[in-house]
C-alpha cells in the first residue's frame, strides 16, 4: 500500500505545482486587459526623466523592484533600487529632482512607504505606482498608477505575495520593453544609451572625469559635529575628514550624523572623530569609474573620497554622478 500512497502523494503534489503554475500564467495574462492610457502615460514620464528611474519597495515588492532597476538599466534607461526605509535614514541625497520613481505595493498603504512617498512629492517627482489597490493612498497619490491587481495568490493561505508579484515583475518587463522601443525610434543615439554601446565607455571613463572637484568641503580632525551640517547637506550626505596634509582620515555621512541625532541630543558638539568611520573605503585618481561603482554597491555606500597616490584627497565621487555617467 506504501507505494500506492506514494503514487497519490505525487499526483497531489504535482496537481498542486500545475495549479500554481495556471494561477501565476492566469494573474499575467489579466493584465493584458488592464494596460490602457495609463500605460502609455507612464511610458510617457520614463521616457522623458532627464535624471534616472527611482525604484522602491518593501518585501517581496522590494526584490522585484530590484529586478525592474535591473531590466531598466539593462535596456538603457539607468535604474536604481532604493530601500523605503533606509532611504529615509541617509539616503535620500541620491534622488534628483530630474529622476522619476516606480513605487511597488500590492495593497497601496504600507507605512513604511509612507515617508518616502512624502518626500517624493515634496521634491516634485513623477511617481508610478504598481498596486493591486489603484484607489489606495499610493494609487492616488501617484503621477499614474498602473492596475497590477490580481484575484488570488497562488499561496493557498492568499497570504504569501506569489502571483501579485509575478504580475508586477511582468508589468515592469513591458515597461522596459515599450520604453525601449519608444527610445529606439526616437532616438539615433540609443546605440550610445544601450549597454552593448557604453561597454567602451565602462572599460575607459576614470573616476576623476566623474568626481567633484571644485569647491568640495572638507574638514580637519578636530572639527565638531556642528561644522558638519551645512557641507553634508551641500554635497548630497558624504564629508572627508582630512589630516593638515590633506590625508583622508574617515569620512561622516548623513546617516551617521542621524544616528548621532538619536543617541543624544547634545549631538552638535560631539567631534567628528567621535563618529567618522575611520579608514573609509576611497577611490584613487586614475582608477575606472566602474570599479568605483563596484566598491559602492558591495558596501552599501553613496560616495567615496577620491585621492592621489598620497593619499591626498583630489575630490569626491558620488553614485547619482556615476549614474549619470553611464557606467552602470
Amino acid at each position: 500500500g506504501r507505494a500506492g500512497m506514494n503514487t497519490r502523494d505525487a499526483a497531489s503534489l504535482l496537481e498542486e505545482a500545475r495549479r500554481v503554475l495556471k494561477a501565476e500564467g492566469k494573474a499575467v495574462h489579466a493584465l493584458v486587459g488592464k494596460v490602457g492610457d495609463e500605460f502609455v502615460q507612464a511610458v510617457d514620464i520614463l521616457a522623458g526623466a532627464r535624471g534616472r528611474v527611482i525604484v522602491s519597495g518593501i518585501g517581496k515588492s522590494g526584490i522585484i523592484g530590484r529586478k525592474i532597476a535591473a531590466t531598466l538599466t539593462s535596456t538603457g534607461s539607468p535604474a536604481t533600487y532604493l530601500h523605503p526605509v533606509e532611504g529615509l535614514h541617509g539616503d535620500l541625497g541620491i534622488v534628483g529632482r530630474d529622476d522619476v520613481a516606480i513605487l511597488i505595493c500590492k495593497s497601496g498603504i504600507t507605512s513604511e512607504l509612507a515617508g518616502l512617498l512624502d518626500y517624493l512629492i515634496r521634491l516634485g517627482v513623477p511617481i508610478i505606482a504598481l498596486t493591486g489597490d489603484i484607489g489606495s493612498p499610493l494609487g492616488r497619490a501617484a503621477s499614474v498608477a498602473l492596475d497590477c491587481s490580481v484575484e488570488e495568490e497562488a499561496c493557498p493561505l492568499d497570504l504569501a505575495p506569489t502571483t501579485s508579484t509575478t504580475a508586477t515583475m511582468a508589468m515592469g518587463d513591458a515597461l522596459a520593453v515599450v520604453l525601449l522601443q519608444k527610445k529606439g525610434f526616437q532616438s539615433d543615439d540609443f546605440a550610445q544609451l544601450h549597454p552593448g554601446g557604453s561597454l567602451g565607455r565602462k572599460l575607459t571613463l576614470r573616476v576623476e572625469e566623474v568626481m567633484i572637484d571644485e569647491g568640495y568641503p572638507s574638514l580637519g580632525e578636530e572639527a565638531l559635529i556642528r561644522d558638519c551640517i551645512v557641507p553634508l547637506a551641500k554635497m548630497r550626505g558624504t564629508v572627508p575628514i582630512v589630516e593638515d596634509d590633506e590625508r583622508v582620515i574617515g569620512v561622516v555621512t548623513a546617516g551617521d550624523l542621524t544616528r548621532l541625532m538619536q543617541q543624544t541630543d547634545a549631538f552638535l558638539e560631539v567631534p567628528v572623530q567621535e563618529v567618522m568611520t575611520r579608514t573609509p573605503k576611497i577611490a584613487r585618481v586614475g582608477e575606472l569609474a566602474s570599479a568605483a561603482v563596484h566598491v559602492m554597491e558591495k558596501y552599501g555606500i553613496m560616495a567615496l573620497p577620491v585621492v592621489n597616490d598620497e593619499g591626498r584627497l583630489k575630490g569626491i565621487v558620488h553614485l547619482h554622478d556615476l549614474l549619470k555617467s553611464g557606467v552602470v
